[in-house]
């Protein structure tokens, strides 16, 4: 039965469409359970009905026809209870609903399971048999692991709206969003542009072929290129490898050659798919029928035509990546986009950010938000394969992704996109005002940032300097350690641009989801594992030449602070800090003018809030980041689209941390700042300036955002909402009062699409 499995599971993920992985399904899974009948349901949640898709055992008109309302039937108890339901006769259980055209009133035997993705029924799995007996436990066991794999095709499918065409229900598909996280708040209409992974081919777009012929010239020469490297492997193990076994390279030469695979392939380009596209089809349905086999041997050719196309697109578009034609209107849409992705677009044509991956916190929403580019993040349902050149709607708020909108949804956030450009131009003449509460405690607003290009649009701001300055930027973007003389003019443009309001640089943060590509660390946890103040301690010649490089950098102009990063010991504190006074003792021995800056810690791991109250006592501030705090208490990889949905700030806990860190700092007479992106979101200020919080810093399309909330709220008001707020037992209660607050004091276009 394990063999089944797998070959079933491979099935489903090759299958060209729902439709062809529900065929196979039910003849395999009926053959492997030895069952009479094997059928699949789809949930349609429009018409309350569960709609028979597949079967193989009832009768052939049954499919597409019967269909099951919501509270009626033993399949409806299943998808309700989201729980298998097996039994020893069917017809005996007192909500079995008898459908005379499938012929079933022969069948006693009776196993559902639902087919669940992320907590919602999307249909359900039955397998029946005609003797009078309960299925075992292996049987449950197997038809339950079937239905985890059914469901990630089922939920492509739906997010393409596939299912809804095989209900027939096109006139309700544009009607519905995809779910995601919010990444940068705002809404982006535009045109679907697919950053795929050049060797993932289930990942590789459709898209028309504007020249067939040298599509087809292309797939030729990419064909020619794997040949000679297939021959050249050959030759370079003739005198190791026996001929038995190089005879495999044989077969590849054969298999490039063929027509199943080069002729058909010619054909579908010739029909308007471009040569990668048209490979991916190519491939599916000769993988298809190499699954099919009971042959183990010849199930096993399936992984080497595999490994064959992704030789042929490695050549395919190893060129194509580099001609990508953006349109006015971009949105880009990729499963894991990188900045240098985002880079890539010119900056007048990118209006969005969709990613398959990640959260708020992500590399890729925090520069969206640099930006002011609207972003969804972790929608996972994103057809990425299917999306290429489609109008999208991306609603940064909610997180909800539109494909082919109808009009009327096109209309809608059309209107709600002009509301929004309306209130960004009012919140612009705030730029110059004082963040001040409404009973007079002023709270400075400054940035986070990292990049010279973001200064000029910091400083017309109206920041009050900078809170964080993200140093790895520069060691990011080239390929060696750069030099004390290189990072004193980079941290000089910033110090000088901003004087005399404060700079806080922090020490060199890499590790986690953070590379350098001259200096790779390669570990199975990053998160928890070599990054941050940990590297620069281990490295203190790297330390050292960066400190001195501050320090530097801010000779006459006596405005820099240094934040160090991911502190967890105390002793961590204690050697940087006498890493920085020798730095410190050394220059003013070499004959510079420099001045013994302010020194903060990051508190951003539960460790060091537990210590707060001796951290603070060594430093003079402590910075809150509260990425990483909300990641490590939560235990939420922010990255990990399949939980990234419990990762939100506004959890309990979180504002307990902060809350707890900040009255620690207080109690030292110590500054305590908010420089995470918690700073930047409107709902969470109301909290932090309850909390008593000295300045927040987040990035410059946030600035007057959190502006306008603090000057519309007074220090009483926020700490009786923070008291109520700590009274709920969840984030998205505690997010639902905050939002409703700033709605009735009409700010609501704070937190949603619209003025």
């Amino acid at each position: 039965m394990l063999n089944t499995l797998r070959r079933i599971i491979q099935a489903v993920s090759d299958a060209r469409d729902l439709d062809q992985a529900l065929d196979f399904i039910v003849q395999q899974v009926r053959e492997a359970m030895t069952a009479d009948v094997c059928s699949v349901y789809l949930s349609d949640d429009t018409l309350q009905q569960h709609v028979l898709m597949a079967s193989e055992g009832l009768a052939a008109e049954s499919v597409g026809n019967v269909r099951i309302e919501y509270e009626h039937g033993l399949v409806s108890i299943v998808a309700s209870r989201a729980e298998l339901l097996n039994l020893d006769s069917a017809p005996n259980h007192p909500a079995y609903h008898y459908f005379p055209e499938t012929a079933e009133e022969q069948f006693f035997g009776f196993l559902g399971v639902p087919i669940l993705h992320q907590r919602k029924v999307l249909g359900v799995l039955v397998v029946q048999q005609v003797c009078a007996e309960r299925f075992d436990e292996e049987q449950e066991n197997f038809l339950i692991t079937i239905a985890t794999q059914l469901a990630n095709a089922m939920a492509l499918a739906r997010a393409s709206g596939e299912i809804e065409k095989l209900l027939g229900q096109h006139e309700v598909t544009d009607s519905r969003p995809l779910p995601g996280l919010p990444g940068a708040p705002g809404v982006a209409i535009g045109m679907a542009v697919a950053i795929y992974p050049s060797t993932e081919l289930e990942k590789i777009p459709d898209r028309d072929a504007d020249d067939p012929d040298k599509e087809i010239e292309a797939f030729h020469e990419a064909l020619s290129s794997v040949k000679n490297d297939i021959t050249r492997l050959s030759n370079r193990l003739k005198d190791v490898l026996p001929d038995e076994e190089r005879a495999l390279f044989d077969a590849y030469l054969l298999m490039l050659d063929s027509h199943s695979l080069r002729g058909v392939t010619a054909a579908r380009i010739m029909e308007g798919n471009w040569a990668p596209g048209a490979l991916r089809y190519t491939i599916d349905e000769q993988v298809q029928k190499f699954a099919e086999l009971d042959d183990p041997y010849m199930r096993e050719r399936a992984e080497d035509l595999r490994e064959l196309a992704r030789r042929i697109l490695h050549y395919l578009v190893q060129d194509a990546q580099r001609e990508i034609e953006y349109p006015q209107d971009t949105i880009l849409v990729g499963d894991e986009l990188t900045a240098a992705q985002l880079a890539e677009v010119p900056r007048e044509r990118l209006v969005g950010v969709i990613s398959a991956t990640g959260s708020r916190t992500s590399h890729v929403a925090i520069l969206a938000r640099a930006l002011d580019i609207p972003a969804v993040m972790g929608s996972v349902s994103i057809p990425l394969g299917r999306i290429d050149g489609l109008t999208l709607i991306a609603d940064g708020y909610s997180g909800n992704v539109f494909i082919s909108p109808s009009k009327q949804i096109k209309v809608e956030y059309e209107r709600l996109a002009k509301e929004e450009q309306s209130l960004d131009a009012e919140l612009l003449n705030l730029r110059n005002d004082v963040s001040i509460t409404s009973d007079g405690r002023e709270i400075p607003l400054t940035v986070n940032t990292g990049l010279l290009s973001d200064i000029s649009p910091s400083l017309n701001s109206g920041a009050d300097g900078i809170g964080l300055y993200r140093t790895e930027f520069p060691f990011m973007t080239r390929q060696r350690f750069p030099g004390e003389e290189e990072q004193l003019r980079i941290y000089r443009q910033a110090l000088k641009a901003f004087a005399p309001k404060s700079v806080t640089l922090r020490t060199l943060d890499v590790g986690g989801d953070k590379a350098l590509p001259y200096f790779p660390i390669i570990e199975d946890n990053p998160f928890l594992g070599w990054r941050g103040i940990r590297i620069t301690l281990d490295h203190p010649e790297l330390f050292i030449v960066q400190v001195r490089a501050m320090m530097r950098a801010a000779v006459d102009l006596d405005n820099l602070q240094i934040l160090l990063p991911m502190v967890s010991q105390m002793n961590e504190i204690h050697e940087s800090l006498t890493l920085i006074r020798r730095s410190y003792d050394e220059l003013k021995e070499e004959g510079h003018e420099v001045k013994m800056p302010k020194v903060g810690v990051m508190i951003e791991v539960p460790s060091a809030v537990y210590q707060a109250d001796r951290i603070a006592k060594l430093v003079d501030f402590l910075s809150i980041g509260t990425n990483d705090l909300t990641q490590y208490l939560l235990a939420v990889d922010r990255n990990n689209a399949q939980v990234a949905s419990l990762y939100d700030a506004l959890h309990p806990a979180v504002i307990m941390a902060v809350q707890q860190t900040v009255k620690a700092a207080h109690a030292a007479k110590k500054p305590a700042s908010v420089c995470g992106e918690m700073a930047g979101d409107p709902a969470a200020a109301v909290l932090l300036v309850g909390m008593g919080i000295d300045s927040l810093s987040m990035s410059a399309s946030s600035l007057n955002r959190v502006k306008w909330v603090i000057r519309n709220l007074s220090s009483k008001r926020a700490r009786q909402y923070l008291d109520e707020a700590l009274d709920m037992e969840d984030a998205a209660s505690i997010r639902g009062f905050l939002n409703t607050k700033l709605e009735n004091a009409g700010m609501g276009g704070l937190v949603r699409a619209g003025r």
